[in-house]
């Protein structure tokens, strides 16, 4: 598959400097069209998902049997690793304003997608427990994470208690609404924990389609966002034309979210990130940037190629393990896929994916403050202001 851009795709920026740059800052961001100074303020969005979510989440967890109340709390932030209490980071709760905007959608008030919102929330830290694991990654939000500090045992366990738990959160509330909202919160956690594995077994692929990455990243990343776009809705009694629609929004802004954190991945400064230089590399992820480069064709796609098929390939005691590439080594392979192509695709793809979600919204009746706080949101997520 070419991965050169339709003409009607905006590129985002076009990169200034080189990839040979340990940890540059300067990735590309999806302004949106419609910004404008007027726009909602975004902070005071989060700030109001904060205030009205994490007390109800706090109440949640503490259901939880110790010690997994416990872990739970230092992995949201509220704890350090002896238990004693922070002003922590606590990550940047769109997918409960998500929720909250949402319920808005039907003339509801934002408190009526509350438990919307704690059930997402939920299911999203049971993915990042999980799969923090399973990638092998020590820190997040610039600390340890749970696997690191409490072990893998209790990281499994927490994150199989938030998912029942998100689940019983939302079901004892008892109304017909409150079965339509669970039935969309399993259907995307199953998609969710698809992507997963699709993302897992691509890490042994030398080879990985465009069609297959997005596939992919629309499970693990587009699922969840999509259901908080409608579940406080559902909640306010929306049709399922409406929630189908709003999860349109929620997919393809997932999907834009998740190009930008690809970009990161490689491209990323890890003061900003929380993660080390060319993480994605080094642990083998075909995101979007790399399989766009794969697939382009061309001498820097070629040797990119034959570098990922080595990797494949070698499984002998004589192999070098990925960690223990040098710097140089990393930066080679970024610059090959720049080379190639691969950073600009996906930021075009961004641009795209963005521009579909906010599209989207021209369907739903909705009053105009709430329209415009749902693309006020969609700028602060792939922009990733904070």
């Amino acid at each position: 598959m070419s991965t050169e851009a339709p003409a009607d795709r905006v590129l985002l920026s076009t990169p200034q400097t080189s990839t040979a740059n340990r940890g540059e800052k300067n990735v590309p961001t999806v302004p949106s069209a419609e910004a404008a100074a007027d726009a909602p303020d975004v902070t005071a969005l989060v700030e109001r998902s904060r205030a009205l979510v994490t007390p109800v989440l706090r109440s949640a967890v503490d259901r939880l049997a110790p010690p997994m109340d416990s872990v739970s709390a230092y992995h949201f932030g509220w704890t350090d690793a002896e238990g004693r209490p922070v002003a922590g980071d606590g990550g940047k709760a769109v997918r409960p304003a998500l929720a909250l905007i949402s319920a808005e959608v039907t003339g509801a008030s934002a408190e009526t997608g509350v438990p919307g919102a704690v059930a997402v929330e939920l299911v999203h830290n049971f993915s990042l427990l999980h799969d923090d694991l399973m990638d092998g990654d020590e820190q997040r939000r610039h600390r340890d994470t749970v696997w690191k500090v409490h072990g893998p045992a209790q990281a499994i366990l927490v994150g199989d208690a938030l998912f029942a738990l998100a689940n019983e959160i939302l079901l004892e509330l008892g109304t017909p609404e409150a079965g339509r909202a669970t039935r969309r919160l399993t259907r995307a956690t199953r998609a969710l924990i698809d992507g997963q594995a699709q993302d897992i077994s691509y890490e042994h692929r030398d080879r990985v389609t465009v069609e297959e990455c997005l596939e992919m990243e629309g499970n693990k990343t587009g699922a969840l966002l999509a259901c908080a776009a409608s579940v406080g809705a559902v909640l306010g009694g929306a049709d399922e034309a409406t929630a189908d629609t709003l999860e349109r929004y929620g997919y393809h802004l997932g999907l834009a979210f998740q190009a930008v954190d690809d970009l990161l991945g490689i491209w990323g400064d890890p003061e900003s990130t929380g993660k080390q230089t060319w993480s994605d590399l080094r642990q083998r992820k075909k995101s979007l940037p790399v399989v766009a480069a794969l697939a382009a064709g061309g001498p820097a796609s070629d040797k990119l190629a034959r570098l990922l098929a080595a990797d494949a390939a070698a499984t002998g005691p004589d192999s070098v393990p990925q960690e223990e590439f040098s710097e140089e080594e990393f930066a080679a392979r970024a610059a090959l896929i720049e080379e190639a192509g691969g950073r600009e695709w996906t930021s075009q793809e961004a641009r795209r994916q963005f521009d579909i979600a906010i599209g989207a919204l021209d369907s739903v009746p909705m009053p105009p403050h709430v329209r415009a706080s749902f693309v006020a949101l969609a700028d602060f997520v792939v922009v990733r202001k904070r």
